[in-house]
């Protein structure tokens, strides 16, 4: 008989983890709070208790091709960057394929997840739910946490004196949706992660003047990256990930700050980070700098004091007329429904074993999925997560002691504070490859580059210097999928597809470049012989 599963959301994690189960021969029920699939992505012009909510304008950080589940890529036509709304599209497309929706019960809420008697033996729980004021109990053999964490909006008013006699409008960023109603306004922005600066550039079309404050700084990277590529398609590749563990790390940080400052001196921005040399998640944004280099937005310092109308900084200078303050300060999570005891956040670190499973529990029935924050794409990583939280459910995989989990969970948050620092916004935050090929390696799906260096070298230098995608987790393994190398191989032009939408000719530029690359040699070897004959 098929072991139950209960999925609790059906957002990325939720749809992912419905498959992984299916996949599996599991059976599995989800539990959605609303009445439709997508989650943080499914846009809504209220804000609603309990749910994620996101501004009109939303677009992904990372591109299609690194962002699709790994044997399901996006349609070609689809841009490399997604608005809000075709990411939703994209997981339409993918629960229909899957036939998914036929396992989520919709506006049903879970009230509690409790142990059974017996869980010691069983590994069962009992999951309480809601549906339209009727509650009902079931048991599960066991439970795949998917309600995400940017739920729980992180206000730190008491950081700011004087905040209960500002006579604007203040409000977390959580509330923002669109830039209508702002119009003539002096605004001040706090914080200075991916929300605040989409929220400042967009706001600043329509404010008389916006201000974004911050504490210790960021860098600042664009989403077109070298040859006009993506930039994840550049900076995840297994090599620069190779590279980024093995060189000194004093080498790393000083490369690091030069090819940060490539596209201008964030010193002159007044953005360079205080502890410029955390490998800290870069901001990604293609407008704010040129938004303060024509003054629509001015970079300020951290805030200490606030009045009725003005905002005083820790420079010395103050700001006056200040109409509304946006607080772009971040989440914290939190799960009413669990037991307290299960994910614990102590110190800003959460104990779960390589950020999903409680280590203390005596059968591994319950995994957190999504509850962390990857310097790449959250979708592969989710889904890499299913992959294994399944099979360890249906007993193919099995996890470490006790003893051993907690040493792991230790070590890596020690890990993390050396390259992330120690900040609130730190908490989930993991290297991209590394741990992909962790989760890949626990269920066998981890390609072996050196076997395919014989086999198929060209799939190999792929795989090696080119981008880190999903698709490489379905080479080898369980849930291996026969598409797998030519998706790897044919992603280039679905990069390229949505771009081409001017016919060229390419016979009216190739003969001319080839004619300027001749005469360039010529003129290189020109130049040669001239300074032999000067010498």
């Amino acid at each position: 008989m098929a072991k139950k599963v209960a999925v609790i959301g059906a957002g990325a994690s939720g749809l992912t983890s419905l498959k992984c189960c299916v996949d599996e021969g599991l059976e599995p029920t989800c539990f959605e709070r609303t009445e439709d699939i997508g989650g943080l992505w499914r846009f809504k012009e209220n804000v609603e208790d309990g749910r994620a909510s996101i501004y009109q304008s939303v677009i992904t950080n990372t591109s299609k091709e690194m962002s699709c589940f790994s044997d399901f890529p996006m349609p070609e036509d689809f841009p490399n960057f997604l608005h809000n709304s075709k990411i939703l599209e994209y997981f339409r497309i993918f629960a229909k394929k899957f036939d998914l929706l036929k396992y989520i019960q919709f506006q049903t809420t879970v009230l509690s997840v409790k142990k059974r008697p017996d869980f010691s033996s069983s590994g069962q729980w009992e999951v309480v739910t809601e549906t339209r004021g009727k509650e009902q109990s079931a048991v599960f053999d066991a439970v795949m946490v998917c309600s995400g964490h940017h739920i729980l909006p992180y206000l730190p008013l008491e950081s700011f004196p004087g905040i209960e006699r500002f006579k604007g409008q203040y409000f977390h960023s959580r509330q923002y949706k669109h830039p209508e109603g702002f119009e003539g306004k002096h605004i001040l922005v706090i914080g200075l992660g991916n929300s605040a600066s989409d929220i400042a550039v967009e706001l600043s079309k329509k404010a008389t003047q916006v201000f974004i404050s911050t504490r210790h700084g960021s860098w600042i990277v664009g989403r077109i990256s070298e040859g006009g590529y993506p930039w994840d398609h550049v900076f995840h590749t297994r090599f620069s990930s190779m590279l980024r563990n093995v060189l000194p790390q004093m080498l790393l940080k000083w490369m690091m700050e030069r090819q940060m400052n490539q596209r201008f001196s964030h010193e002159n921005y007044g953005l360079e980070p205080q502890n410029k040399y955390l490998m800290k998640e870069p901001v990604l944004n293609d407008h704010l700098p040129s938004h303060i280099l024509y003054g629509a937005i001015k970079v300020k310092s951290r805030v200490t004091e606030l009045t009725e109308t003005a905002a005083i900084f820790e420079d010395g200078t103050v700001e006056k007329d200040i109409d509304v303050i946006v607080f772009a300060t971040g989440y914290t999570f939190s799960f009413p429904f669990l037991e307290e005891s299960l994910v614990k956040v102590e110190e800003n670190m959460v104990s779960l074993y390589k950020y999903m499973f409680p280590p203390h529990l005596e059968k591994s029935t319950l995994a957190c999925i999504g509850l962390i924050q990857p310097l790449g794409s959250i979708f592969p990583t989710v889904e890499l997560q299913a992959r294994w939280a399944t099979r360890v459910f249906k007993g193919l995989c099995t996890l470490p002691s006790e003893r051993t989990m907690m040493a792991d969970i230790i070590k890596r948050n020690k890990q993390k504070i050396d390259l992330f620092g120690k900040s609130q916004s730190q908490i989930l935050q993991t290297n991209y490859v590394d741990y992909l090929d962790e989760l890949a390696l626990e269920i066998g799906a981890k390609p072996d580059l050196l076997s395919l260096v014989l086999e198929d070298p060209k799939l190999a230098v792929k795989l090696y210097f080119g981008p880190c995608n999903s698709y490489q987790y379905r080479l080898v393994g369980p849930g291996r999928w026969e598409g797998a190398r030519n998706a790897i191989l044919t992603q280039k032009q679905r990069i390229l597809k949505p771009l081409k939408t001017r016919t060229l000719n390419p016979s009216l530029k190739s003969p001319f470049s080839f004619l300027l690359k001749i005469l360039g040699l010529l003129a290189v070897v020109v130049a040669f012989f001239f300074h032999l004959q000067w010498f």
